[in-house]
């Protein structure tokens, strides 16, 4: 059985205390290699090495760091087709979704941030008194990367390419559930000739290394995405120690409906919004809201094309939907869909595990599930759920959908669904959530800034935004003239 290794100091190594977790096929339901369970002197021990690199990384032409990043984008597609199945197996999604969204957007991760920092321009502000100001935007150090189970490569790329681009060294955890292709990937690096100490990855549980990141007094920056929970907790550490936070966290999104739409794309679209990637997605709209003189022909319809998506086997191209991460999360699905029942709530599709047949008779498959008749503001309309589940309400008037969408703890993500350009506009400007998208979703230009408000999360990702979180702005006046 694989044992996977940290990545300290340009080295593979076995960690410290020499202990393992185990790692499952979600799909199988059975431990397939071992996770490091590292703890803080592996973190410490990755601060090192970082400390030591910074010095000569910080200080290399943007010019060479760009050409390093490219040659990992360069590797990554050329592995395209292996991570894509070692996601699969990790994770559980589905081979398809990993070879058309993980893989190649991880590939893009790298590729932009290698060319926006050869384009990351200062200000200057010249003053009637015959000065001159400019701004540096320094690389901060060290930047603790800590990414989720849900989106694994694709995620844990977004934050540590942005943070190298700048010129940080970074110590990475990814999700002990999920931690395959972040092994892979620093197998990567090493064959692009990442300098030692550059990127470290420390893989274990949360509340060991990302505590130990969380706390460490040399770790500049904590760039999280994960659940609401982990994010206060690591802001309770990191805060205090005036350390630079982006979090990115829980969504409770809705989709809103309005009876003009183009119902053929709106149903595709919603149909991906609702179940991709087993609904463990936090940009994925669970709360599906839904103008009255629309609502009976959308029910019928949306229930009849999830009932026809598959569940399955997530190795088969046929499989619509794979398993779900863990048995604790289906576990915890399948409590939320009781919890919907026994608050008044109908199911009209899925609602019950599903049992694959051959080498996945012991995974953990859930049906798509669509439940109507739920008040907004009950428990399964508030909390987020993260797997194959919808609820389904109709609404009247704008302010009624208005209040409805705005009323959970959450501001992440919304999508709106009207050929009227005018109300498209005015529900984006009042609707509390960062990204609003409009008669589409998950159109992700990575130049835009990406985040959430409320209990969402905390600063941005994208773009200029993630350059600006991993360096300190300078101000340098000049006297030009006495």
């Amino acid at each position: 059985m694989e044992k996977i290794k940290n990545y300290i100091g340009g080295e593979l190594i076995a960690p410290l205390a020499n202990q393992y977790i185990d790692n499952y096929n979600p799909a199988t339901g059975e431990v397939y290699s071992l996770v490091p369970d590292s703890d803080e002197k592996d973190v410490t021990h990755a601060v090192a090495a970082a400390e030591k690199a910074f010095p000569a990384w910080s200080a290399m032409p943007a010019e060479k760091r760009s050409n390093l990043l490219l040659r990992i984008a360069e590797l990554i597609e050329q592995n395209h087709e292996q991570l894509a199945l070692t996601e699969s197996i990790d994770n559980g999604k589905p081979v398809s979704l990993a070879r058309t969204v993980d893989i190649p957007r991880a590939a893009s991760n790298f590729h932009f941030f290698a060319t926006a920092i050869l384009h990351f321009a200062s200000e200057a502000h010249s003053m009637a008194e015959a000065a001159l100001n400019y701004t540096l935007h320094q690389p901060l150090g060290l930047a603790g990367c800590i990414s989720p189970w849900n989106l694994p490569l694709y995620l844990f790329t977004w934050k540590i390419a942005p943070a190298l681009a700048a010129g940080n060294c970074v110590i990475g955890k990814p999700s002990e559930i999920t931690p395959m292709t972040a092994y892979r990937l620093a197998e990567l690096c090493r064959e692009a000739g990442l300098p030692p100490g550059v990127l470290n990855i420390v893989h274990g549980y949360g509340h060991k290394v990302g505590a130990a990141i969380s706390a460490h007094p040399k770790i500049s920056a904590i760039s999280f995405t994960g659940s609401t929970r982990t994010g206060a907790e690591i802001a309770k550490t990191a805060a205090p120690r005036f350390k630079k936070l982006s979090l990115e966290m829980g969504g409770k999104n809705p989709n809103i409906i309005f009876a003009d739409c183009n119902y053929d794309d709106m149903l595709q679209t919603t149909l991906r919004s609702s179940f991709s990637n087993q609904g463990e997605i936090c940009l994925c709209g669970s709360r599906i809201f839904i103008e009255q003189p629309l609502y009976k022909k959308f029910r019928a319809d949306f229930v009849t094309r999830t009932k026809d998506l598959k569940t399955g086997d997530p190795l088969h191209e046929s499989s619509n939907l794979g398993a779900v991460v863990s048995k604790t999360h289906y576990e915890k699905i399948l409590y939320y869909i009781e919890l919907a029942r026994q608050e008044g709530g109908t199911i009209l599709c899925g609602g019950k595990p599903v049992k694959v047949e051959g080498r996945c008779a012991n995974g953990w498959f859930i049906e798509p599930t669509v439940i109507e008749g739920l008040p907004y503001d009950c428990r399964t309309n508030q909390e987020e759920i993260f797997g194959p589940v919808v609820t389904l309400i109709p609404f009247a008037t704008e302010e009624e959908v208005l209040h409805y969408a705005n009323s959970t703890a959450y501001g992440l993500a919304a999508i709106i669904w009207t050929e009227n350009l005018t109300r498209a506009h005015r529900l984006a400007n009042r609707l509390q959530a960062g990204i609003v998208w409009i008669n589409c979703w998950m159109r992700r230009d990575l130049r835009t800034p990406f985040g959430g408000m409320k209990d969402s999360g905390l600063g941005r990702e994208g773009g200029w935004e993630a350059l600006r979180f991993f360096t300190e702005p300078k101000n340098v006046c000049v006297q030009l003239q006495k």
